[in-house]
């Protein structure tokens, strides 16, 4: 059995829902029970990959039967959820921000461990609820407000800019991993990120993501029908999730499996819900 690193990048809001939520928020993202940290599902991930797979006998060896036959032999392929590791958020100063914490962090350093891909950095401690971790600098995020300098406003949140040499290193090893020989990128990635206290996080992941009211219109007076109102929750553009691949060899040995989905990644995905109002435009990465 063999793990394999996966990252996904939303090119469009995404919203991967759980169905119908019970709060003011009619279609939540899905998340995760204890940590409230937002998901993409293996299983919605793995059924994106199958349907794009063209070629029948490659796509039962790696993904599995069809319904009707599924005891006859289990799929080669198998999915962790897709976890959040950076989220955007507004800020008053660089446009927006890759936000994580060290908690994210620290279970992506778990997956690297499975993977035995060795984490470059110790992971950042953010002690004080105030301040956040830059890389560098050269952070576009830091300005200088009423003469205190190194502030940056996430949403409402004005905190203080601490530069740290292991975010450093660890941004310079991970763009290679996000973005590959888009430099562009890279160096827009490193100007952004920082690092802030985990309640400070748990915060930003109730009030940061993309809320949006939907209608639906009776046809011949093109107005709203009744009861045809609902507010749809959805990561924002630019969220940047990571997860694992494991490969059993099956009816597909490692190096077939991982030709396949590679293949199958090389142009963006639609992920998730809404497809036709253009959510869930994605960029999978699967690192070999």
């Amino acid at each position: 059995m063999k793990a394999k690193l996966l990252f996904l990048q939303a090119l469009s809001p995404l919203h991967a829902g759980t169905g119908q939520g019970v709060g003011a928020v009619d279609l939540p993202v899905a998340r995760e029970k204890a940590t409230g940290i937002p998901i993409v599902p293996g299983s919605t991930l793995k059924g994106v990959l199958r349907t794009n797979c063209e070629d029948k006998d490659l796509k039962v060896r790696i993904f599995g039967p069809e319904t009707e036959n599924a005891s006859d032999h289990a799929s080669s392929a198998q999915f962790s959820d897709l976890r959040l590791l950076f989220l955007p958020v507004r800020s008053l100063s660089g446009t927006f921000a890759w936000v994580t914490s060290p908690l994210l962090l620290r279970r992506f350093q778990r997956d690297c461990a499975m993977t035995n891909t060795p984490f470059p950095a110790e992971i950042p401690a953010v002690d004080d609820k105030n301040t956040c971790l830059v890389p560098s600098s050269d952070s576009k995020l830091k300005m200088t407000i009423e003469k205190q300098e190194n502030q940056v406003v996430l949403e409402d949140l004005r905190l203080t800019g601490k530069p740290d040499t292991s975010l450093n290193d660890l941004v310079n090893w991970l763009k290679v991993f996000l973005f590959g020989v888009e430099t562009s990128w890279q160096t827009l990635f490193a100007e952004r990120v920082c690092v802030v206290h985990d309640d400070v996080l748990s915060f930003l992941l109730e009030t940061a993501t993309e809320i949006t009211a939907r209608i639906q219109l009776q046809e011949d007076k093109k107005t709203v029908k009744h009861g045809a109102l609902w507010y749809e929750e959805a990561l924002p553009a630019e969220s940047i999730l990571s997860g694992l691949l494991v490969i059993q060899e099956i009816k597909a040995n490692e190096t077939e499996a991982v030709n396949a989905i590679k293949n199958l990644t090389k142009t963006p995905l639609q992920v998730g819900g809404s497809a036709t109002v253009g959510r869930g435009l994605c960029r999978i990465h699967l690192v070999s």
